[in-house]
């Protein structure tokens, strides 16, 4: 029997969890300016190179974009967006994150640049210690304070799965994040690399007898997403779960920022709030390393890997791994969804 509408359109959800935290705000903040968009914020910050550290949302949803100097602030208010003070650019945090990538990249760590700190941020779970944990240290001593060491709660893992579950073939259990067409008409649907590589069936149960569709493609490590053919067509819905007895409609995808308010829904722990706390994180888990993460403080647990982030009606990731879970509260990291729609040449339905 094949699966029916209402089986896969309760299947476009998320999840995960890990830990990490953010340190002081250098500078005072220059006088507010008009709001600009969150692309145009990062646009600007790009083009600043060395003379800013990143953008972020402040708790009244305006644009700040960091930075160095006088002449870089007033082009940020020029911009319609709020400049912020800070000691580092751009070039410095670099070659703090390139030196972890040289020689830190150890299982149980995962980093990434915090805009508000203006540091580099290091996290070690509860595996790294001795020689492994003297090698963070002395990669923070190298840095002068431009790192941040921070305990990371449990293990960090991708033995996560959600969503309203898709089972692989041969086992496996982990959810579906987004489903997507092509420009010829194609439907398939997205979800973490690290399940799309168990297996290249896909079903709507656990006995594995309504076909969901066949593998297109995988990507993991390195990045953490694939891609599923759907079966049928008519099992693809363009929304995502809320486990309320409703659904919230996706329209289209976006980059996160951080300190935008997001959701995720995962049929473990269902749907959960949180924020963006980081992006272009990197996670070293014990298959390899993941680059260019949505760091969040959603909470998740085991059976959302897979599962969409989303903000509104705006498609934002696919649920990586991390630690913690919503008993006692988590982090999780998200590959960004525009990267593999991008990739595979697919738009949200």
């Amino acid at each position: 029997m094949r699966p029916t509408r209402s089986t896969l359109r309760r299947a476009a959800t998320l999840a995960v969890a890990g830990t990490l935290v953010v340190g002081s705000l250098i500078g005072a903040p220059a006088q507010a300016a008009p709001v600009a968009s969150p692309d145009a914020a990062a646009t600007l910050s790009e083009r600043l190179g060395a003379r800013s550290a990143g953008t972020y949302a402040d708790a009244s949803g305006k644009m700040v974009v960091t930075v160095t100097d006088e002449a870089a602030a007033r082009e940020v208010r020029a911009a319609g967006a709020t400049p912020q003070f800070v000691q580092r650019g751009a070039d410095v945090l670099n070659r703090v994150t390139a030196d972890l990538e040289s020689s830190v990249k150890i299982p149980g760590t995962a980093w990434w640049t915090d805009p508000v700190s203006n540091q580099v941020v290091i996290s070690v779970d509860s595996t790294v210690t001795g020689a492994k944990l003297e090698r963070v240290k002395a990669a923070a001593a190298r840095a002068n304070g431009a790192l941040r060491i921070e305990s990371e709660a449990g293990v960090l893992s991708t033995r996560i799965s959600g969503g309203q579950a898709i089972y692989a073939g041969g086992g496996g259990r982990c959810s579906l994040g987004f489903n997507v067409r092509s420009s010829s008409g194609v439907y398939y649907f997205l979800t973490a690399g690290h399940c799309t590589n168990i297996s290249s069936s896909w079903y709507s149960n656990s006995s594995q007898t309504s076909l969901l569709g066949t593998r297109a493609g995988s990507s993991f490590p390195g990045n953490d997403y694939g891609i599923v053919r759907h079966s049928n067509s008519a099992n693809a819905a363009g929304n995502v779960y809320l486990y309320n007895g409703s659904y919230r409609d996706v329209t289209g995808a976006g980059n996160a920022v951080v300190g935008q308010s997001v959701q995720r829904s995962g049929s473990t722990t269902g749907l959960r709030s949180g924020s963006v706390t980081a992006i272009n994180a990197t996670v070293n888990y014990a298959e390899g390393s993941v680059s260019g993460l949505i760091r969040t403080t959603v909470c998740a647990e085991p059976g959302d890997s897979g599962g969409s982030l989303f903000s509104g009606s705006t498609a934002l990731g696919l649920t990586s791994g991390g630690s913690g879970n919503c008993r006692t509260g988590g982090t999780t990291y998200f590959q960004p969804v525009t990267e593999a729609l991008s990739v595979y040449g697919v738009s949200i339905i």
